[in-house]
């Protein structure tokens, strides 16, 4: 098994430089390693914590890699091709072929890390080190069986079970090891979360470490995945046919009642809510203001926009932070490219059209009146997290000089006059045939908004953002709540803090009473209010809902803005319903990727090379 390296190393790297008590510098942020003897490691507690920071960075930028997860979901379109994901939509992975993988959930770099864990834990518990300090002690254990929790995780919701390694190979060891069964491997997540809260329970970590309550929002998250219908074994069998019987302990429980799954869950979801704070969920009525409720949640309290609540920090339980400026440039990554970003990973209309209207009803096309304005009243949370046609954004002129004084998204095709009073068609600054950067342009007709830092004076593409990555927050345990309450029938539970979290938004009380229509409702919010946080893929999938939803086709928007009788404009253009009639076509676009879901995708597979090293690493179904 290739993640189990035979070639063991008598010098390890450790970072020289890792976060001091004052904050001023992530932990993550790191100068270059140096090499020390193996031995030396952990006679010292500064080598020590510093071998613990590596391990820190298999969470890599979290989310704010180049390629998102929301472009293997009914989320986003990944613009630029030829990176692997049109190769997960359409289908087509295989063990040879495995399309796009993440640092942060292949199965080769998660077990690279899972041993520095195995390596901590073997060091601390054996008493093999010169550290002094039982408090030192007890915080690098707690961090070490959180994080080999957290990458034990990222392995059993993208490949079902795994083998579970414990010890520190040596070179005459047989490499070769079975997976272990889908309940073992929770079972075990679980311990290890339950080992690091206690561990952690009392002490004050540096800013971006791992915290006791970091450990049980992951347990939380690790049993509401076990509880979900994919890992139940009569309704996976029923959705997917043909999984052999032996391998079906990989995917799902043998035995036991989902219902008592679901009391775990929701048991674990309640203590996260008991010592967390959230933020703004004690509100009796919609918020006025709840697309900065929005907007700050999503900045971490690091904008310095106008109206963003720094407070809204209290909602991050985990999170990646980005103190040192040059380290992450998300913005430029997926912003406009009449901007100079890049565009990589553009809201599809599938997303859009799901936003409601502020009243609570469902938005439609076949509605005359909001087809001829779509992006009027809708959900608070749809401007903090799309950037449509006319959307006001950042003062244009510092990025790419005086060519649009509005500072407005464009996206369409427009009348305008030139110089000489003759009409022509204007393709707009955001488009693919824009006069800036069309190679970066969006094909959906949309601009990804959410994480996006709104202060403008942060314009520039060269220029990087310090917005935090949650891992996890609090309404996402809120949610683990939520679901378990519906599923256990306890409907008044679920529907108080299902209105907590649309109040905070700006949106009315939910209206279903019944088991069935809170579902529904619930599987929508959880998709508008955690949309883009890497929560959409698992979620269809977990549900054994992807058919319906991941392998739907992609959605685009045209926009095409005539002038009225007797109006014109010149250049340059500015959004105005008084001078132009627009038009908003929704159409379905196969061209870019032809999607389609096949039942194989609820699991990835293993490579080949895996396999053939470990030949008692059974294969997923369906490959």
């Amino acid at each position: 098994m290739k993640a189990i390296n035979k070639n063991i190393k008598f010098y390890i790297l450790i970072l020289t430089t890792f976060f001091a008590a004052s904050c001023k510098k992530d932990f993550l942020d790191v100068d270059s390693p140096s090499q020390v003897p193996a031995e030396s490691v952990w006679k010292d507690p500064a080598t020590a914590q510093a071998f613990v920071n590596d391990i820190y960075n298999g969470l890599g930028n979290g989310g704010f890699s180049e390629q998102m997860l929301a472009s293997v979901s009914d989320e986003a379109l990944f613009t630029h091709p030829t990176r692997g994901i049109d190769l997960i939509n359409n289908a087509t992975i295989n063990p040879s072929t495995l399309g796009w993988v993440d640092d942060t959930w292949g199965y080769k770099q998660m077990y690279t890390r899972i041993r520095a864990c195995n390596i901590t834990i073997e060091k601390i518990t054996s008493g093999d080190n010169g550290l002094s300090s039982q408090s030192l002690k007890d915080q690098l254990l707690g961090e070490a069986y959180f994080l080999r929790a957290y990458y034990y995780q990222q392995l059993l919701r993208y490949y079902g079970a795994v083998p579970l390694i414990t010890k520190i190979y040596v070179l005459d060891d047989d490499y070769k090891v079975k997976r272990n069964t889908y309940e073992e491997c929770v079972n075990f997540i679980v311990k290890d979360c339950d080992e690091a809260n206690r561990l952690l329970t009392g002490k004050t970590l540096d800013k971006g470490r791992t915290t006791a309550l970091a450990a049980l929002a992951l347990k939380s998250r690790v049993l509401i995945y076990a509880a979900s219908d994919l890992h139940d074994r009569a309704k996976l069998t029923s959705k997917i046919t043909g999984i052999a019987a032996q391998k079906l302990d990989f995917l799902s429980y043998a035995s036991g009642a989902q219902a008592d799954r679901y009391r775990l869950a929701q048991t674990a979801a309640k203590a996260v809510m008991d010592l967390g704070t959230g933020y703004k969920l004690n509100l009796s009525a919609p918020a006025t203001d709840g697309q900065l409720n929005y907007k700050s949640i999503a900045m971490g309290g690091a904008s310095k926009a106008p109206g963003i609540d720094a407070t809204a920090s209290s909602e991050l339980i985990f999170a990646r932070y980005f103190i040192i400026q040059n380290n992450i440039k998300h913005a430029q990554q997926n912003g406009p490219n009449g901007y100079h970003n890049w565009a990589g990973n553009t809201p599809i209309g599938l997303l859009v059209d799901d936003y409601e209207m502020k009243d609570g009803s469902k938005f439609s096309w076949t509605n005359t009146t909001q087809k001829a304005n779509p992006y009027q009243d809708r959900d608070p949370r749809f401007y903090a997290t799309i950037l449509y046609d006319g959307a006001g954004w950042k003062p244009r002129d510092k990025a790419s000089g005086d060519v649009d004084p509005a500072s407005q998204i464009q996206t369409g095709i427009y009348d305008l006059l030139d110089d000489k009073g003759n009409r022509f068609d204007f393709r707009g600054l955001d488009t693919r045939a824009s006069s800036i950067e069309n190679w970066n342009g969006s094909w959906t007709g949309y601009y990804y908004h959410k994480f996006i830092d709104p202060d403008p004076t942060i314009v520039d593409a060269s220029m990087s953002q310090n917005v935090p990555w949650p891992f996890f927050r609090y309404t996402e345990a809120v949610f683990n709540y939520i679901e378990a309450s519906i599923e256990l029938g306890e409907l008044s539970n679920a529907t108080t803090w299902l209105n907590k979290i649309r109040f905070r938004a700006g949106m009315p009380a939910v209206t279903a009473t019944d088991q069935a229509g809170l579902r529904e409702v619930y599987r929508h919010e959880r998709r508008i209010e955690m949309a883009y946080e890497e929560q959409r893929y698992h979620d269809a999938r977990r549900w054994l809902i992807a058919a319906e939803t991941l392998g739907r086709k992609t959605t685009y928007i045209k926009v095409t803005g005539k002038f009225k009788s007797g109006k014109t404009m010149t250049a340059p253009y500015h959004y105005d319903p008084t001078v132009y009639d627009y038009t908003y076509n929704p159409v379905e676009e196969n061209a870019q990727e032809n999607r389609t879901w096949d039942n194989k995708l609820y699991f990835r597979p293993f490579s080949r090379d895996e396999v053939n090293k470990n030949n008692l690493l059974e294969q997923n179904p369906g490959y």
